[in-house]
């Protein structure tokens, strides 16, 4: 069994993206959703380019473990392709990538002052209560995606 032991987590814009990790990012994504839960969809759905997109990456040794995407939805922000590799499940790893990604949501500032934003996210059904630890609640009824269930989840604003 190998050890994970991350050395951190970055946040970058698409561009502060070297080609290397980007391509580690659509690997991870790809083996996970795609081949591990048979999941066929485009993935690649030009989100990621958004200025707004900010791409979570845990990593470590330059190995990427961890990622996840923080999307800019106007009125709120989008958590999603949350994901571990497969050796870094079950080691609490999951939530170094969320705290990074909330603490991004709830430093934003308008030309006011900080303002943060209220986040959502569809969160895989068996893992509600897990989100619900970073002050998620569901906000609609379950769905079906790509044959998992699904519920939809809201924090609202942390900021000023």
């Amino acid at each position: 069994m190998s050890t994970v032991q991350p050395a951190g987590v970055r946040v970058l814009a698409f561009d502060e993206l070297d080609t290397r990790t980007a391509y580690a990012v659509w690997r991870l994504r790809q083996e996970v959703f795609v081949v591990e839960q048979d999941c066929p969809y485009p993935d690649l759905d030009g989100r990621d380019l958004e200025p707004g997109t900010r791409h979570v990456l845990l990593e470590s040794t330059g190995a990427l473990h961890g990622y996840l995407r923080l999307l800019d939805d106007g009125e709120v922000a989008r958590i999603g392709r949350v994901v571990l590799a497969r050796e870094a499940r079950g080691r609490g790893l999951a939530a170094p990538l969320m705290e990074a990604a909330l603490a991004e949501v709830d430093a934003e500032h308008g030309s006011d002052g900080p303002r943060g934003r209220a986040c959502v996210l569809d969160a895989q059904s068996p893992l509600a209560g897990f989100y619900a630890g970073f002050g998620f609640a569901v906000s609609g009824p379950e769905f079906v995606e790509d044959g998992i269930p699904h519920l939809p989840m809201r924090r609202e604003p942390r900021g000023g």
